[in-house]
């Protein structure tokens, strides 16, 4: 028997949101979008007029919304980080399941009040940890999962953040100030690639965590003698800094315009005036050595799981290139892998006469760019599957799979702040 779509009201019409939403256009007949609560009335506006609901389907936020009978199966949940849990949990209430952006709370009271509510309305709430659909590591999980590097021994993961995107999103943007957004870097960045250091162990849980790290780079001290509070009003080296507004956003007016430009409805017809205006007065106008930003550049975190396998993650920030890598050891061999560049290499012993080793690599250098590399398509379809409890692929991650990796991200941050301590989970 054929099934109905399953309706969904967009809660914050932003970026992520959207990405998830337009499922709905090339998939009709799983996912139909048939409200949105956004404040922006803009947005509003757009979301009903590109998946065609009535007025009386839009809604200011997520209170209003929960004032209203319920009128479709599930939420999408796109809202800022902060406020995702004072979000989500009016509308659990009310009945509705989610599909609900990472990380899902920003501290662990905001976690464990949210898992009570999920349990106790025994709410499907599904957490969009995207790059666990990526074919890279889709490949790592199921090269594990077939045994071919026996037990894991340690995993390494790594990611690089280049200079450009540090800049828009952690030392300008958004993301800068912890008490502004009410992130760390290691939450708002790299609850990533804990949650797949948790997803690759397995049942092998984690038993405490350690952590060190510091803003390192972009400090006032670090300034250069001559330069200016702002790159296009009164700095002498705003033609030669390589952190230069000039250089980065208007010689690469495409490069994160979502968020550079993001008080313009149509930034692609801006003129070279109209942006250098923009930026004079703009966050991302000011000196990179000189914004109020708090969080770190880079951290380092250690974890150590049941059986006595480790684990390590390292974050950089202010690289010449974005690149997340990883690299796990096994009783039988090793696997790595790099997501940008998009391959998997694994090799495995063999003690044979001339040889040392087994290697394979797979090649996936036909996979999308955009979409984490398709991606977000694949976690929408499994959340309709999850949804129908239609037998949702290894990667699907409910809220119960995720806190272990929201769990290691707040107790490294608490690790950190104390120089290091060992945390127990």
């Amino acid at each position: 028997m054929t099934q109905k779509p399953v309706t969904a009201i967009i809660l914050g019409a932003g970026h992520r949101s959207m990405a998830y939403a337009d499922y709905a256009v090339a998939h009709p007949d799983e996912l139909k979008i048939v409200g949105v609560a956004e404040p922006d009335e803009q947005r509003r506006n757009m979301v009903r007029e590109r998946f065609g609901f009535p007025e009386s389907r839009c809604f200011y936020d997520a209170e209003e919304l929960s004032k209203v009978p319920k009128f479709a199966d599930v939420v999408i949940n796109g809202t800022m980080d902060e406020i995702h849990v004072e979000t989500s949990i009016p509308l659990l209430e009310v009945g509705y399941d989610m599909l609900l952006e990472k990380p899902f709370a920003v501290n662990e009271d905001e976690m464990n009040r949210l898992v009570e509510v999920v349990n106790r309305n025994n709410s499907k709430v599904m957490i969009c940890h995207v790059l666990r659909y990526n074919p890279v590591y889709l490949n790592v999980k199921k090269s594990i999962l077939s045994g071919e590097i026996g037990d894991i021994i340690n995993i390494q993961t790594v990611e690089n953040v280049s200079y450009h995107h540090l800049s828009t999103s952690y030392v300008r943007g958004k993301w800068a100030n912890s008490e502004k957004c009410h992130t760390s870097m290691l939450l708002a960045k790299c609850c990533h690639d804990l949650d797949l250091m948790m997803w690759l162990m397995g049942d092998d849980a984690p038993v405490s965590v350690s952590s060190v790290g510091s803003k390192f780079q972009f400090r006032p001290e670090n300034a250069p003698k001559e330069s200016g509070t702002r790159c296009l009003v009164d700095c002498p080296r705003v033609d030669y800094c390589d952190f230069s507004a000039k250089r980065l956003y208007l010689d690469h007016p495409d490069s994160w315009e979502v968020y550079v430009w993001k008080d313009f409805d149509h930034p692609e017809n801006l003129t070279d005036e109209q942006r250098r205006e923009h930026l004079k007065t703009s966050e991302f106008g000011r000196c990179m050595f000189k914004c109020d930003n708090d969080v770190v550049d880079h951290q380092s975190v250690l974890v150590n799981f049941k059986s006595g396998a480790t684990g390590t993650h390292n974050l950089t920030g202010g690289c010449a290139e974005s690149l997340r890598t990883m690299r796990i050891t096994g009783t039988k061999g090793e696997i790595y892998a790099e997501l940008e560049n998009k391959f998997v290499k694994i090799k495995t012993i063999n003690p044979e006469p001339g040889k040392y080793f087994n290697e394979r690599i797979i090649d996936l250098s036909d996979t999308p760019d955009d979409g984490h590399g398709g991606a977000d398509t694949a976690l929408t379809a499994d959340f309709v599957k999850f949804i129908r409890d239609d037998n949702p692929s290894v990667s699907c991650t409910s809220i119960h799979n995720s806190v272990a990796g929201h769990k290691t991200v707040f107790l490294a941050d608490k690790s950190r702040e104390n120089n290091g301590q060992l945390m127990y989970i």
